[in-house]
């Protein structure tokens, strides 16, 4: 069956002294788990990767892999500007014992589309396991068309999963007509998650998952047996945690909604800036109408 369903994107807790607080970490993976999720997406967007040390992600994925002890796929992001510490990040974390990486690709030049082909390939060559591309247009400066998706998926076969931020669904249309089902689509937040499974996808692969894992479950249920007119009445319900994540920070919006739920996961990690007053009493309301407080 491959990977399907939600897949929550992980925050990372840090504490003060630069310490991964491997306990709470733990437990938000079990009780994930526990609510029924499908697989598990440490050093995503959420997870915070690009303000973390390769040390710190490393012990990110080793506390992840442990506490969900084999139960669920983990598929653990790769992210850098250049090439080579990609690849060896890719190497390392499969050799770890992650089910399947999420390449990223960082950028600070402009890459042209042949450099952006050849890092996803090498990264997906480097690794046996599956690799889900991740685009998000907003955040990064290197985008992957759905002329470039099907290129690598031909380039690298390994390659069999995209999640896209475009916000885009009809852009995801055209690139599932051209791949098929070389490429599973998983959509973001940034989507309406029961459009995009009723054209093809296979699931949602995002931060608010981590606040509302079985509601999120739930809506994969319906999705999957077709029961669109109340999967479509729980994404209406659903959706005003989409707007407030909207209007703030995603990271910040996730850690104040956990350590509202009882997880002490910390504040963002600096530069970024922790929600206070009124933007965290959004997060509450959010949570409080769809039954995650």
């Amino acid at each position: 069956m491959g990977f399907r369903g939600i897949f929550p994107y992980l925050v990372s807790p840090v504490d003060t002294e630069g310490s991964i607080r491997d306990g709470v970490l733990a437990r938000l993976v079990d009780h994930l788990v526990r609510s029924g999720v499908h697989g598990l997406t440490p050093l995503g967007s959420t997870g915070e990767f690009a303000y973390l040390t390769w040390a710190q992600r490393k012990r990110v994925v080793e506390v992840v892999l442990e506490a969900n002890g084999g139960r669920v796929p983990v598929v653990a992001g790769v992210a850098a500007t250049a090439t080579a510490p990609a690849v060896r990040q890719a190497r390392e974390l499969e050799a770890m014992g992650v089910n399947g990486i999420l390449a990223v690709m960082n950028a600070y030049f402009p890459v042209p589309e042949a450099g952006v082909v050849s890092y996803f390939t090498e990264v997906a060559r480097a690794v046996s396991c599956p690799v889900v591309l991740y685009t998000n247009p907003d955040f990064q400066r290197v985008d992957l068309s759905p002329a470039v998706v099907e290129r690598l998926a031909a380039l690298a076969p390994n390659i069999r999963y995209l999640k896209d931020a475009s916000r885009n669904t009809g852009r995801l249309l055209s690139l599932m007509n051209r791949v098929g089902d070389r490429i599973h689509v998983f959509s973001a937040s940034s989507h309406i998650p029961v459009c995009v499974m009723q054209i093809g996808g296979v699931g949602w692969m995002a931060g608010p998952a981590c606040l509302i894992p079985s509601q999120s479950v739930r809506l994969y249920d319906l999705a999957l047996a077709k029961k669109w007119d109340e999967a479509m009445v729980l994404q209406r319900e659903l959706w005003r945690i989409n707007q407030v994540f909207a209007k703030y920070s995603l990271a910040p919006c996730i850690k104040a909604g956990l350590e509202l739920q009882g997880f002490s996961v910390g504040d963002p990690l600096p530069p970024q800036v922790a929600l206070t007053g009124e933007a965290r009493e959004e997060v509450r309301q959010a949570l409080e109408a769809v039954g995650a407080l």
